[in-house]
């Protein structure tokens, strides 16, 4: 798989790479690693990046790319398999296309080549594994990169704990990954932010099978002002290590799209075959979905509590 990658890329003058929207740093950590991995080791390439902007930005700013430019390149898809979840539609464009992505969704893009591994804790550990079987050098900027969606998409190691794993973000830090800058920028808080926090914790509710959930509507947004992924991935996890609750579930209504984020968490059940139930996917233990309303937001709850059920 790996050894095809590198093929393509080397057969490119020009590469964009794309990644899914409202981005965490899984796809922003793959993307800037990518880029910095193919920048250093394969000469004369002109390699961007694109896509929507958020609070995690702080790795660089997005490229700026013509329709032309994408015309006459290959357009690498990072950490997303589904179309309507890329984030510059443009992809569309490019001469050729390949999917690098480690969810449980199945591809829907046309005439695209996909490199899918479903054990991967994060695209950023198969971008890792590409450079070591290709024996690319991996440069500080890169590896600090790479090292970032690691971390956040295994939990900070909690959800994955293969021999793997640790392996490859050893090979990270070896390679200068500046790991404690990484958990300044993603887990340094502001008093303001820790008082949300505060505020969300004492707001979930437990029911009787062990699922916790909060119900976000659009008032809370008066009482903080910050974006909505803020809200719904950033809160969820308030919910986390628990006495006596498995499932957790963060509902937040979007202004922008007028629907319901849903954002699922389980400590050891797999779940995400109901994140699948409702257009939604992710990993086993963490995913979610974009609901049409509060109501089918509390039918998620009742297969949650269904499902632990059936466990005991």
């Amino acid at each position: 798989m790996y050894k095809e990658i590198a093929k393509k890329i080397r057969q490119y003058e020009t590469i964009v790479i794309f990644r899914h929207n409202r981005p965490d740093m899984d796809a922003l950590g793959s993307q800037w690693g990518l880029k910095h991995l193919i920048e250093q080791n394969y000469k004369n390439k002109k390699v961007y990046v694109v896509g929507d902007s958020n609070k995690f930005d702080f790795l660089g700013k997005m490229n700026e790319v013509s329709d032309e430019m994408i015309q006459n390149s290959l357009a690498i898809i990072l950490d997303v398999a589904v179309a309507a979840l890329i984030s510059d539609q443009r992809y569309i464009l490019a001469k050729e296309r390949m999917v690098i992505d480690h969810h449980q969704n199945e591809c829907n893009l046309k005439k695209t080549s996909v490199y899918v591994d479903t054990n991967a804790a994060a695209t950023c550990e198969m971008i890792t594994q590409f450079a070591i079987e290709n024996h690319l050098k991996i440069t500080p900027e890169s590896a600090t990169a790479l090292y970032s969606g690691i971390v956040t998409d295994s939990g900070r190691f909690l959800y994955h704990v293969q021999p793997k794993l640790f392996q490859i973000s050893a090979i990270l830090i070896q390679s200068g990954a500046n790991a404690k800058w990484i958990y300044n920028k993603l887990y340094q808080e502001t008093v303001e932010e820790k008082k949300m926090r505060a505020y969300f914790t004492t707001k979930f509710e437990i029911n009787d099978a062990g699922v916790a959930y909060l119900m976000n509507d659009e008032s809370v947004f008066d009482l903080f002002p910050v974006d909505v992924a803020t809200i719904s991935r950033g809160m969820v996890n308030c919910m986390a290590n628990t006495k006596g609750v498995d499932i957790w579930a963060n509902f937040t209504y979007d202004k922008e799209s007028k629907k319901v984020l849903g954002e699922f968490r389980s400590k050891e059940i797999e779940i995400v075959e109901i994140a699948k139930k409702y257009g939604g996917g992710g990993h086993a233990l963490a995913c979610g979905a974009t609901l049409e309303n509060f109501e089918v937001a509390k039918q998620v709850i009742a297969d949650f509590s269904n499902l632990l059920k059936g466990k005991k």
